[in-house]
């Protein structure tokens, strides 16, 4: 059985969590159903993931702010409500302002 998230309360506070974290960063699992997952992460402005492989599908929604998607095949600037498939490569993510992302990853 799933479990309804209230995704705007939930990046409040995760926001809130990460500007008072040292790192500058919160995140939480929230759905975890086989190969499927769907992560928040929150980032203060200038924190950045660091370059990760891919796993073998995924998208970025921005919940609110604006991240920088770093990757060799080219960076992309993204902003509050837009959604992005994440290149099958090593790539990286930059907050540009406080911002919260939803992750959706399929794992193999």
């Amino acid at each position: 059985m799933t479990s309804t998230h209230n995704l705007t309360a939930l990046a409040a506070d995760h926001l809130a969590a990460a500007r008072s974290a040292p790192h500058g960063r919160s995140a939480e699992l929230l759905l975890h159903e086989d190969q499927l997952r769907q992560s928040v992460i929150a980032l203060t402005e200038g924190t950045t993931l660091e370059e990760h492989n891919a796993p073998p599908a995924a998208t970025l929604q921005i919940l609110t702010g604006r991240v920088r998607l770093t990757a060799l095949s080219g960076d992309v600037t993204l902003t509050e409500s837009e959604i992005h498939a994440i290149p099958q490569e090593r790539h990286g993510l930059v907050a540009l302002t406080d911002a919260v992302v939803l992750l959706t990853a399929v794992t193999a």
